[in-house]
């Protein structure tokens, strides 16, 4: 009970610092719906036929970008957020209460999973209001399952970067560094249709590519069944939980340089 308490109010916390910074707050919630305006606006919308029916090409855009906005608040903006913390002496002020590294972990990750499950929300209701999306009522368990599973798993790995990350400065070069490659092989930016087979086998190692998969499924009006992805969501629960386990044993509290 006692660590349920202290998670809980970790969680409190984590969600009045966010909401206290009003510009970071906004940026959020408006970084995804610029990039699903531009997709519109630069390959258009127009109706498609694929297996099964025709649809309109926002109804594959809205779950590339659903996708995006929950890595970049959940591992991006994670990762940069404690990187900052740390060089600010954030994170030894909280080192100074008795609060375990697992709470404090656990709590980032809950919280930020609220905030993805916030930004989805609001990119389907997006997508449905100005370009005529339909949502994944059908497939809407297994869409909120995997949003749960993939905000989760990027959290604990934003968390598990910045333990690796020496100071602040260095944090927006290894972050994108490491993510932005694996938007343009991983179906998130750009579909590949045709990639060379090494490329296709290295976006499957990585989660991005199974959590682009598994939204889509879910979303796609035409596909037979719940839409869920056990596959995905393993190799996307696992990568988490390799995350979790490395941030237990190598998150420091100070900055390293």
């Amino acid at each position: 009970m006692r660590d349920a308490t202290m998670m809980l109010r970790q969680v409190s916390y984590e969600n009045r610092a966010f909401w206290r910074n009003p510009p970071a707050a906004f940026f959020t919630f408006v970084f995804p719906l610029i990039f699903l305006v531009l997709f519109n606006v630069l390959f258009g919308n127009n109706t498609i036929e694929v297996e099964g029916g025709a649809t309109n090409e926002a109804t594959f855009y809205v779950p590339a970008i659903a996708a995006l906005s929950v890595i970049s608040a959940c591992y991006t903006n994670v990762a940069m957020t404690i990187a900052i913390n740390r060089d600010d002496g954030v994170l030894k002020r909280i080192h100074g209460s008795p609060l375990p590294v697992a709470i404090f972990v656990l709590g980032r990750v809950v919280h930020a999973t609220l905030v993805a499950l916030l930004l989805v929300a609001i990119v389907t209701a997006f997508g449905a209001i100005f370009y005529d999306v339909d949502p994944p009522t059908t497939a809407l368990p297994a869409f909120t399952v995997t949003v749960l599973v993939g905000a989760a798993a990027f959290s604990a790995l934003g968390i598990a970067l910045a333990s690796v990350i020496p100071n602040a400065d260095a944090a927006p070069a290894i972050v994108n560094v490491t993510i932005l490659p694996l938007f343009f092989i991983s179906d998130v930016f750009i579909r590949l249709d045709d990639p060379p087979a090494w490329l296709d086998a290295v976006s499957y190692v990585f989660p991005v590519r199974h959590f682009s998969e598994a939204l889509q499924t879910a979303f796609n009006p035409f596909v037979a069944g719940a839409g869920f992805e056990p596959m995905n969501l393993l190799v996307m629960a696992l990568w988490g939980l390799g995350g979790f386990l490395f941030s237990l044993r190598f998150f420091t509290w100070e900055p390293g340089i």
